[in-house]
């Protein structure tokens, strides 16, 4: 398990939506800037394709019977409040990048060391849904999948991503 680096890749594919704010809101001053910022989104979310796709094909397999399911997209509005901050100013020349900037850095610290780094609205765009389920032992991990869960189901094959991360090798 690779507990350090799936973190690293969550929490920046939780992050990137920002740089597609940042891209749109500087697409006409700052033209490399916006393409920069927008291509970098991108790899950080292909590299978190491709580590799920390491993991699938590598990491140990073992079967799950979850106990009960949830949507796991609930602090999905702070989310949102932090890739929408850059347009809350009526010039993107006006920002105040000495405030904001240490915003987005703490605001990334607790998504890394929290357990909400499983929030990606880019991998979500890519058909992966992310959802919270409890085993029967009653231990609460947060399930990848492609697949949309309504209820329980009886097995499911998952590797571990992270400590209370798991992924769905369907």
């Amino acid at each position: 398990m690779f507990n350090w680096v799936g973190r690293v890749i969550f929490t920046s594919t939780a992050i990137a939506p920002v740089g597609l704010t940042y891209a749109w809101a500087t697409r006409e001053s700052d033209n490399w800037g916006a393409i920069g910022a927008a291509v970098l989104a991108a790899v950080l979310t292909l590299i978190a394709v491709l580590f799920i796709a390491l993991a699938k094909r590598t990491f140990e397999r073992v079967e799950i019977q979850p106990k009960s399911v949830e949507a796991a997209d609930k602090e999905n509005v702070a989310f949102l409040l932090l890739y929408l901050s850059p347009l809350f100013t009526a010039s993107f020349s006006e920002i105040n990048w000495s405030l904001l900037g240490p915003t987005f850095f703490v605001f990334a610290a607790v998504v890394a060391t929290g357990y909400n780094y499983h929030f990606s609205p880019l991998l979500g765009l890519l058909g992966w849904h992310s959802y919270k389920i409890s085993d029967q032992a009653g231990v609460t991990y947060v399930i990848f999948t492609r697949r949309q869960m309504r209820a329980t189901v009886d097995l499911i094959n998952v590797v571990q991503l992270t400590e209370y991360v798991l992924l769905d090798v369907e």
